[in-house]
């Protein structure tokens, strides 16, 4: 078990020792030339898509749980929906409808009978641009936490509130927020981490941030080592985003002020206010799900033809081979890690199991880089020792090849498979532990016949969402994958920078549509989320 958190932390470490390496004076070219652009350009984004993902987020939350309006119960799991739409792909789709070519613009002049430079349209290739992109499709983290901590919170906070005379907007202000505030903290920090981490989006608007650097010098510039400085830097600012998330989790004492849960009474609003609230929470998922989806499936349906003539079967196959081979291999190692901690609950046994589930915060550009580094030098140590000993070229054994690939999304998402078996696990008393051994069943044995039958449901949701990050993963497919293997998202991709939107449209709606089987399972179990209440929805 420690060896493999041993492995599993080898890109990080990769990262932060070869950080230290010279780069003959190519990072004091990049810090006094385009790394402050980087840092402003990652903050201010960052600060942007925080801000709204914190307004969209926590106001559906609170609508949701505490207000009675038309379509509330309906609006519960649709707020959902936007979480299967990965950034870059909407990002495509708005560049398509509503850049000067497109079908808004289009019509505006035909209507108006304008011409170029007669009228403003905001530029949606811009960092504001970036900004609201990446809100569209983030802002479920934070809703999804806001309205569990909602959910828990006591009936008895809330009703004081009432009975002092505050108004719903008060009660929400001064009350239920503050008390919700870890948990809001946890989805911004996920949510940051995500900005932080996302390639496609801000490559496609022209945003410089600490993602496109490292792609820029390390295949602009040919600088591994300079490369390596980025990322160190980059992932120094995740680190402190984790610190923060961690620190807010130990406040979470403030959420249960009282161990009385009963069912909520939500505010009854009258009608043009309860559309109003039916309104704002429609809103975020028709810009974040409808319109993308009906736009894809339009273009899909215009270039479905020509696509599939151009290898598009074969993309499917690559984008499920590995999301397949990915998501077995990371339960086999969540059930590994997970299980060896129950049974040896070590300072070390769960230091090794927490340092294997830290990579799901890491962007995929520095896991890319930190594994691609010590595979080629090991590549090179082999080939040379070959050609020494032996006179022949053993090549690319690893690097180049779909075992790096693999590596880097297990260092990834192993995180996601690990929290669902844990979560699987921790549901199963330890008497039957206990009471298996007594039979005579070796651990081995108690696992595969007792824990995994009764866990079936926690498994298939740990493959599910693995599976569902690799289709979508960009970053580390971009610099890892084999030469002439493509999948879905690096076709999207391909095609969307070279403005074939149309064309880029088939791989982009199935990467979407796996997306919505994760959607699915966080819909039925959202309404679980209250102590004591079967679904509050």
């Amino acid at each position: 078990m420690l060896l493999v958190a041993a492995v599993l932390g080898l890109p990080v470490v990769t990262v932060v020792v070869y950080a230290f390496y010279g780069a003959d004076g190519v990072w004091s070219h990049l810090a006094g030339t385009v790394l402050p652009t980087y840092v402003y350009n990652s903050l201010l984004l960052s600060l942007g898509v925080g801000a709204g993902t914190l307004v969209i987020g926590t106001g559906t939350a609170w609508l949701t749980v505490m207000c009675d309006f038309p379509g509330r119960r309906l609006m519960t799991w649709l707020l959902l929906l936007p979480l299967s739409m990965p950034a870059y792909i909407i990002a495509y789709t708005y560049t398509g409808m509503l850049d000067f070519a497109g079908p808004v613009q289009s019509t505006l002049r035909a209507w108006f009978g304008w011409g170029y430079g007669d009228y403003f349209f905001p530029e949606i290739r811009s960092l504001p641009g970036a900004a609201v992109m990446l809100t569209l499709v983030l802002y479920p983290y934070v809703y999804l936490l806001s309205r569990a901590a909602f959910l828990e919170q006591s009936v008895c906070a809330l009703d004081v509130g009432r009975t002092m005379g505050l108004s719903p907007w008060q009660v929400f202000r001064r009350i239920a927020l503050p008390l919700a505030r870890p948990a809001i903290v946890t989805g911004l920090s996920l949510v940051l981490m995500e900005t932080l981490a996302d390639y496609g989006t801000v490559k496609y608007f022209g945003v410089s941030t600490f993602t496109t650097g490292i792609f820029r010098t390390w295949f602009g510039m040919g600088e591994p080592a300079a490369a390596a400085q980025l990322a160190a830097v980059l992932l120094g600012a995740v680190v402190l985003l984790i610190l923060l998330e961690r620190w807010s989790r130990r406040q979470r004492q403030y959420h249960h002020t009282s161990g009385r849960y009963q069912p909520l009474s939500a505010y009854r609003l009258s009608l043009g206010r309860g559309y109003l609230a039916l309104l704002a929470c429609v809103s975020p998922v028709v810009l974040g799900f409808a319109l993308p989806a009906l736009q894809l499936l339009s273009w899909s349906a215009d270039t479905m033809a020509e696509q599939l003539g151009r290898g598009f079967p074969q993309l499917v196959f690559h984008s499920l081979l590995l999301a397949a081979l990915t998501s077995i291999l990371a339960l086999g190692l969540a059930l590994l890690l997970a299980y060896g901690r129950r049974l040896r609950g070590t300072t070390a046994v769960r230091a090794a199991v927490g340092t294997a589930g830290l990579g799901y915060a890491i962007p995929g550009t520095v896991i890319a880089v930190g594994v691609i580094l010590p595979f080629a030098w090991l590549d090179n140590t082999i080939d040379a020792w070959a050609r020494a000993h032996l006179g022949v070229s053993t090549g690319l054994i690893l690097s180049g090849t779909l075992v790096a690939l693999v590596f880097a999304y297990l260092v990834r998402f192993l995180a996601v498979s690990l929290q669902t078996v844990e979560s699987g696990l921790a549901k199963i008393a330890i008497s039957l532990d206990e009471t298996a051994r007594s039979l005579g069943a070796n651990p081995t044995r108690t696992l595969r016949t007792v824990h995994m039958p009764i866990m079936r449901g926690s498994l298939l949701t740990a493959v599910l969402l693995v599976f569902v990050d690799v289709m979508k993963e960009l970053p580390a497919t971009l610099i890892l994958r084999p030469f002439d293997f493509n999948t879905l998202a690096v076709r999207a991709f391909e095609l969307a920078s070279d403005e074939q939107l149309a064309a880029a449209a088939p791989s982009a709606l199935a990467i979407a549509i796996a997306g919505l089987a994760p959607v699915i399972l966080l819909s039925r179990s959202i309404a679980r989320s209250r102590p004591g209440q079967g679904a509050n929805a």
